[in-house]
This record gives structure tokens, sequence and C-alpha cells, in this order.
């Protein structure tokens, strides 16, 4: 074996012996059993994911040990399986059709909730006339501070109340939803109106109309909660419709005033017919409190631990509102932002509801079409900077529409474009990150962010242009970090 192959006269050194063909199966042999049992069962090995899959499927057709080792000649049924695996190629087949995405939403549905968030805000100017009056010890407009503080509570408040409500939708309880929001929603009107008059002053017409705004902002949270978007801007309409003629011709305060406290009304008595029991004809006018432990799901009244949403889950959802709140706020009233970039802000909420819903089902996507965890991460990376561009540039178009449609408006200069942007990253990865449940960590960077601008306004630490983008950017930075690290496992999509 140590010499050359012997190689044919007139043959190079470099060709390689004629290797004979195999010879054909004589016409009398029989075939294999083993490939025809593999020819059958082509399509289903082809997609099987383990031997065990097989063998399963060869146990149901009634093949025992016996029949296997006689017609096979192997030991087993799992024998058998790991051949007729290890024969075929893997071929898993695509679904029929389009895959289905329980993530599609309609753009307009998400633009009409957009547009309802930025319509209370004509009723500033029907209700000018309430709030007039000499600026405050701050040196801030009148009824300033009463308003702000309604606000703040009660957007902490409606946004625990609405994460607790969706809880009970979730776990399939709509009755257990309507009693939470009957219970709730005047609990934090009243707490809105509170915060109000104990900063109010002398000023009865800025405590009145926070107490309304307050109302408002319990009432409108029911009927968005239980999917009630057409008829909460149907009772809008009216108001918006005085307040736009407000602004290009005079108006009496008796027109306003019917204007304000009628919408008022319809909004709160609609919230009240939907949270109100389903019993007797005058079930929305009955305000009777419903027995003691009726919150709890009807399979665990008798039990002494209620299944239900803990009151604590709903704790780090409010105080996500708070510091929002807080930064928007600072924003508005510092020189980042003025009441164009705050228009913008909440109408740009539409756009970003929908860029989430495409997210997740881009995400969707991801999980289907990438084979490794390193493809989906950047996948899931590459979905979330289209999404978020898509969204800045959303912002970004609103914020110019404002600020030439407003009267009035200072010139955009580079800082407040820049401060807005980065306030509209902060507040859509942290929607972002609390449609995904990690609504602690995202909580957590809000309110550092909300504290420290706080602490840089009552020190007065640093240039008061720069504060509000530097302390924007760094939120911005820790939560697009944050979404890429969280957001690129897979086990955050389940």
């Amino acid at each position: 074996m140590s010499g050359s192959l012997w190689m044919p006269p007139g043959s190079r050194p470099e060709t390689l012996p004629v290797i004979p063909s195999r010879r054909a199966a004589p016409g009398w042999a029989r075939p294999d059993p083993l490939d025809e049992l593999s020819a059958r069962l082509d399509d289903f090995t082809a997609a099987a994911v383990h031997p065990d899959e097989i063998a399963a499927l060869l146990e149901s057709d009634g093949l025992s040990d016996d029949q296997i080792r006689e017609r096979y000649g192997v030991k087993n049924s799992f024998a058998l399986a790991e051949e007729l695996y290890e024969r075929t190629e893997r071929r898993y087949p695509e679904p029929e059709g389009p895959p289905h995405d329980p993530w599609r939403a309609g753009l307009l549905g998400c633009l009409l909730r957009g547009l309802l968030f930025a319509l209370p805000g004509l009723g500033y100017v029907l209700g000018a006339p309430l709030l007039a009056g000499p600026r405050d010890a701050f040196g801030l407009p009148a009824a300033t501070l009463p308003l702000l503080a309604g606000a703040l509570v009660g957007w902490t408040w409606n946004q625990g109340l609405a994460h607790r409500a969706y809880s009970w939708l979730g776990l399939g309880d709509r009755p257990a939803a309507r009693r939470c929001l009957l219970l709730g929603a005047p609990v934090g009107a009243l707490l809105g109106a509170l915060a109000a008059l104990a900063v109010a002053g002398a000023h009865p017409g800025a405590v009145a109309f926070a107490a309304g705004q307050s109302v408002y902002l319990g009432a409108a949270t029911a009927l968005l909660v239980m999917g009630r978007e057409r008829a909460l801007l149907a009772a809008l309409l009216p108001m918006s419709a005085g307040a736009v003629l407000a602004l290009v011709r005079p108006v009496p305060d008796e027109a306003r005033l019917t204007l304000l406290l009628g919408s008022l009304m319809v909004v709160t008595l609609l919230g009240l017919r939907e949270v109100a029991p389903r019993k007797g004809r005058w079930a929305a006018l009955n305000l009777r409190l419903p027995p003691r432990e009726r919150d709890k799901p009807r399979r665990t009244r008798s039990r002494d631990t209620a299944t239900g949403p803990r009151l604590s889950a709903s704790l780090p959802y409010a105080l996500f509102g708070l510091a929002t709140g807080v930064l928007v706020l600072y924003a508005a009233l510092g020189d980042a932002l003025s009441g164009e970039g705050t228009v913008a802000l909440t109408l740009s909420m539409g756009p970003a509801e929908w860029l989430l819903y495409r997210f997740r089902s881009g995400t969707l996507t991801g999980l289907r079409s990438t084979g490794t965890a390193r493809a989906f991460r950047r996948a899931t990376v590459r979905t979330a900077a289209w999404c978020l561009a898509a969204y800045l540039a959303a912002l970004l178009a609103l914020a110019l529409a404002t600020s030439a449609l407003w009267p009035g408006a200072p010139q955009i200069t580079g800082v407040r474009l820049a401060g807005l942007l980065l306030l509209g990253v902060v507040l859509w990865t942290g929607l972002l990150l609390q449609s995904f449940g990690a609504v602690l960590g995202t909580t957590a960077i809000c309110c550092t962010a909300a504290l420290a601008q706080t602490l840089a306004l009552l020190t007065h630490t640093g240039n008061p242009h720069w504060t509000g983008p530097i302390v924007h950017g760094t939120a911005a930075l820790a939560q697009v970090t944050l979404v890429c690290v969280l957001l690129g496992r897979a086990t955050a999509h389940r």
C-alpha cells in the first residue's frame, strides 16, 4: 500500500482511476421496506423537529416492536424513528396564507385617541375669563398653580386606575373593571380638586375650573378604558367648535360657561352610564356602592385570598404618570418648549400608539424569520430604530405645523427643538417598555429625571436653557439602552 496506484497506459499521473458505478438491483429483488416507509412518511418526517414525533406517529399506526423488528430489522419504534429522521432532509412547511398578526391596528383609531388627548386643551381657551388675574408670587400667570396641581394629581391617579381596570379586563372580568372605575374615578376627582384648593389662594374661579378638570379626567379615563372613544369625541365636539370660534371672534362669557359645563356634564353622564351596574332600567343612575367583596372574581368570593390584581402592581404605573407629567410641565413652563410644543407632544401620542403596535408586529415577524438569538436581536434593534425615527419625524412635523399656526409663537431654535425631540424619545421608549411589562426600569429612569430637573430648578444649578435637554437626553439614552438590552431577548416577546 506504500506504492502508487496502478495507472493504465497513456493516463496522466493526476488522473484518478475510474470508479465503477453501483450495479442496479436485479428485477426480481424486493425494494427495501425502510425506503418505502421513508418515502411514504416523507412530508411528515421532513417537518419533524425531533425523532420522538415520528415515533409517536408510528405507534399511533399500530406498529408494535415485534412487527418493526420483523419488517425493518431495527430494535423498536424509537430506533426506527431515528433512522427515518436521519434519512430525511429537514423541510419545514410555510403556513398557508398570510400569518396571523394579533398586533395589527388601524392608524385612524390611534390618531383619534391622540386627538382626544389634545381636544380638552381647547377648554382652556373657553375658560380664559375664569382664569384671568394678576401673576402669582412665582411670576406665573394666574391660576397656573391650581391647574398644574390638579392635573398632576389626576394624571398620577388615573394612570394607576387605568392599569388596574385594564388588569381586570385582562382577566376577563368586565364587571370588576366597571366597579373599579366607578369607585376610583370619583376619588381621583376629589383628590385633584383638593390639591388645586391647597395651592389656589384667593382664586375661586381657578379652583372651580380645576375641579371640573379633575372630574373630566376621571370620566374620560373610564370611557377610554371601556373603549368608548367615539362617544367621548362626540361629547367634546361642541366645546371644541366653540373654542375655535373664540379664537377668531369674541364669545360671550355666558356662552363659554355653557359650553364648558355642557360638555363636562355629557362626558360625566356617559362615563357613569358606562361603569354603572347593569341591573334595572335606571341602573345608570344607581349610585349605591357594591357590597363588600364584590371586587373579587366570582370563583374566589368564598376564599380568604383574592386572585385579582394586586393594588401595589398599579403603583409603578401611577409613578410613571407622575414623572412624565412633571417632565412635560417643566418643559412647557421653561424655555425648552412653549404651548405649541406641548400641543405637538399631545397630538403625537396617536402616532406613538400606532408605532407601538408596529413594533410588536415587526418583532413577531422577526421571531418567524430569524434562526439565532443574535439575528433576532439585530432585527429587534432595526425595528425599534425605524419606529422611533418615524415617531420623531411625526413629532417634528407636528411641532413645525403648530408653531406656524400658533398665534405669537416664538421662533423655534435648535435647543428648543432638541429638547422637544429628546423628550419625545423619553415618552415613546417609556411607553414601549411599559407595554412589555418593564415598568419598573422606565419608572425609575423617569422619576430620577424629574427629580433631577426639580433639584436643578430649586437650586438654580446650570443654565436653565440647557437643563431640560441635558436631563431629557440622559434619560433618553438610558431608556434606549434598556430597550436594546431587555427587548432584544426573544423571551421578552412571549
